[in-house]
């Protein structure tokens, strides 16, 4: 009990360390990040800092792997402001992003895959700060909507199937998604956007810039948003502050500070199954604040007279106790900070990176499985997250001739808490935002406590050739993460022990031959190892202790060639992949997802995934571009598995991945106008392990138009835009799998998919002053 309340007040301090630039920033009049310009970018070393891409390029000549990157205009213009760099990136081919709300911000909904990883086999860094896996449990790491305001991003960098070997992610198997911030204005400026739409929704966004002074510049941001969800009973808020502060001097020479403080507070969408959804409606949601309901359906379920007549709808053996239930949400607060340094050392560039996260969070469920007193047959259940971590990423880099040689390390210690709280209901009750574990609970589920050590090492060099035309590339490296689990309180849900995960050598290499000055082919193998996480220790003890000898660590190995082409007026790239993930650990959980119980976890054997992917833009005149990406995927489980018997998964698809996609994107810039519109296909997609359930395909389409007036009186710049999202109000699942995939469910009946927002109008101001 001491060592988890010593890591909340941790957490807790570093937040509110964090978060106490609210009041500085908003006493210092903070301005925010223009949505009409994108912000020029001080002078800096272009070894060190990402080029800061006004739109979108699907090719990266020279590089040996698939790499796509998308810039501001995409990220802040072309989106409803305060949107996830997330859902820009869904226009990419390969890429499938949904969401349940139409910001992509609401996390229990968030999912991205890669050529059919899931987001859990993924990495994610932030100036290469490692973001973990973005998780909704908050076991390593946090979403970057919470780690960076989308309006102060400068480039997202996307590597489908093999992310750069220095990536400091312990979980890389199927690809990469690196976040650079911006940095400061060499101009003193301050920047404000406030947006009004759909379901009461505001948000007020203010960045201010020092301008540069001598080589030092930063710039303080802050922003509100408050909406109410699209159905259903109450709201999404959240506040983050961001600061930069960069100085440069001599060659090369740059030191930058980056923090973040951010709290989120979120109340649930419900989720749904195919059978739900067509007895119920799209719009089923949670009951709250009807508490008379929810106390006749926890009778009911606990032989208590009939269930409420709205469930009537639903099949007899329907397991009507979990269609819906009275509330959930969930907390987060989070504080980031990393300094970075790049050094010249004459003939040789140090990079470092120093990083702490802290972070405090609460999920929030109002179980009719415990009740709080014989009279009230409802209690909050509450799984409540503490993480302290801190890292260090260094890399030295230099030139031999022809060669470029690149040498790094990364370390990182993580504390991590996790535990699950029963607190006493006394009745209908409509606030959501308020940590319960404050409070003392009157029944504990588990107690766990867990600390991760991952250490990363990697050499590698690139070799230049035939005038620079032929560029080959090879390295490897080791990689071992180690996590102690240890229980505190008793349980029969979790195990305690240790786990590690290491491979020595894990190699990767590429080449890419320039044909002309426009066009280059690739190719590439890289070979990666995933830790485990705290994934096997949510088995009893008996089965951790009996699965622990033959459990091995989740490896992928990828293969990639392509082809790009560029000219004045068009971009174009074509690659094809072929993935193998072995030892793929499948956890499966025998009861609702309110419930606690031990989990099951297997080794269910390999994936192969083979498809390919073709993006073309085409510039024909200035001021429109028009991008296409088609993504063709086959993602296979190879083996049978087995629990309480053989469960058919040979040849079977992999759960939650279309197997095709197609993404076109129109805009158009003119005389000060500003248009797009975009449409996405998304294939249907198999929500069961055996493939005999699934949600059908669907094409959903986005729109938006902006005037920008220009310098207007004391403003250096004033425009105002309208976004659309969901043009066309289609009805469909957007997230699946949001409680877990099952072996088999022909009827339908399994509650883990998230519908679509519909259609929603939201108006957006910016002023620069």
């Amino acid at each position: 009990m001491t060592r988890v309340r010593v890591s909340f007040r941790r957490t807790a301090l570093a937040t509110a360390l964090a978060l106490s630039l609210h009041a500085g920033f908003a006493h210092a009049t903070a301005g925010d990040d223009d949505k009409a310009a994108p912000a020029p970018a001080a002078a800096t070393d272009a070894r060190d800092t990402p080029k800061q891409l006004d739109a979108i390029s699907v090719i990266a000549p020279g590089e040996t792997r698939q790499i796509q990157s998308i810039g501001v205009e995409e990220i802040v213009r072309q989106q409803t402001p305060g949107s996830s760099a997330l859902k820009a990136l869904d226009k990419l081919p390969g890429v499938q992003f949904q969401s349940a709300d139409p910001w992509g911000a609401y996390e229990w909904s968030t999912q991205i895959t890669l050529h059919g990883f899931d987001q859990s086999r993924l990495g994610f860094t932030l100036d290469g700060i490692p973001l973990g896996t973005m998780g909704y449990g908050v076991t390593d790491g946090l979403q970057v909507t919470r780690a960076i305001t989308s309006e102060n991003l400068a480039t997202v960098e996307l590597a489908q199937g093999a992310g750069a070997l220095g990536t400091a992610s312990n979980t890389n198997l199927g690809g990469t998604v690196q976040f650079f911030s911006a940095d400061p204005d060499a101009k003193p400026g301050v920047r404000f956007n406030q947006v009004m739409g759909s379901d009461s929704t505001s948000r007020t966004y203010v960045r201010a810039d020092s301008g540069d002074h001598g080589g030092f510049s930063m710039y303080v941001s802050f922003a509100h948003a408050d909406t109410d969800k699209w159905k259903g009973f109450g709201d999404q808020k959240s506040n983050q502050a961001n600061l930069k502060a960069v100085y440069q001097w001599g060659d090369g020479n740059r030191i930058s500070l980056f923090a973040d403080g951010s709290k989120r507070k979120e109340y649930d969408y419900m989720d749904l199954s195919l059978t739900s959804q067509r007895a119920l409606g799209w719009d089923w949601d949670y009951l709250q604040p009807d508490w008379n309901t929810a106390v006749g359906i926890a009778n009911a379920l606990n032989g208590k007279g009939q269930y409420p007549a709205l469930l009537n709808a639903l099949p007899a053996d329907y397991g009507k106790g979990d269609a819906t239930y009275y509330a959930g949400g969930g907390i987060r607060r989070d504080g980031l900070a990393g300094l970075s340094g790049s050094f010249n050392l004459g003939g040789a560039t140090l990079d470092a990176t120093g990083y702490y996260h802290a972070d405090r969070g609460e999920g929030q469920w109002a179980t009719p499985y415990q009740a709080s007193s014989p009279t009230v047959p409802l209690s909050m259940r509450t799984t409540d997250y503490g993480l302290d971590r801190y890292g260090l990423t260094s890399a030295l880099k230099f030139s031999l001739a022809n060669h470029d040689i690149e040498l790094g390390v990364w370390g990182e210690n993580a504390n991590t808490n996790q535990e699950r709280n029963f607190f006493t209901l006394d009745g209908q009750y409509t606030a959501l935002y308020t940590f319960y574990n404050d409070q003392q609970p009157f029944l504990r589920a588990f107690l766990q406590h867990y600390e991760t050590k991952t250490r990363m090492a990697y050499a590698e060099d690139t070799i230049h050739l035939l005038d620079d035309r032929l560029t080959v590339n090879f390295g490897a490296k080791s990689l071992r993460v180690t996590t102690d689990a240890t229980s505190l309180v008793p349980t029969t849900s979790f195990a305690q022990g240790e786990m590690k995960a290491s491979k020595g050598f894990l190699p990767q290499a590429g080449v890419d031959y320039r044909l002309d000055e426009n066009q280059d082919i690739y190719g590439s193998y890289a070979k990666n190892l995933s830790a485990f996480g705290i994934t096997p220790f949510s088995t009893s003890q008996s089965a951790f202790d009996a699965a622990k000898s033959r459990l091995k660590p989740e490896e992928s190995q990828t293969w990639q060639v392509g082809y790009r082409a560029h000219g004045e007026t068009f971009e174009a790239s074509l690659g094809l992949f072929y993935t193998r993930f072995e030892n793929r650990l499948l956890v499966t959980t025998p009861c609702p997802a309110v419930v606690t119980c031990a989990s099951s976890l297997n080794n269910v054997g390999d994936v192969k995934s083979r498809g390919a992917d073709v993006a073309f833009i085409w510039k024909p005149v200035r001021g429109f571009t028009w991008l296409n990406s088609l993504s063709y995927n086959k993602s296979q489980y190879q083996d049978d598995y087995q629990n309480a018997g053989t469960v058919p998964t040979a040849d079977k698809y992999v759960v939650g991945v279309p197997k095709t996609m197609f993404s076109t994107s129109l805009s158009y810039e003119m005389a000060g106008w500003r248009a797009n519109l975009e449409g996405k296909y998304t294939g249907r997609r198999y929500i069961t392990y055996t493939n005999d359930s699934s949600v059908p395909s669907y094409w959903v389409a986005d729109a938006g138009i902006a005037y920008d007036f220009g310098a207007v009186s004391a403003f250096k710049g004033l425009s105002i835009g309208l976004n659309v999202t969901n043009l066309f109000d289609k009805h469909y699942f957007a997230s699946t799998g949001t409680n877990g995939y099952v072996a088999s469910d022909p009827q339908g009946y399994n509650q883990t998919l998230m519908a679509g927002a519909p259609r929603q109008y939201f108006v957006n101001l910016n002023a620069q002053f």
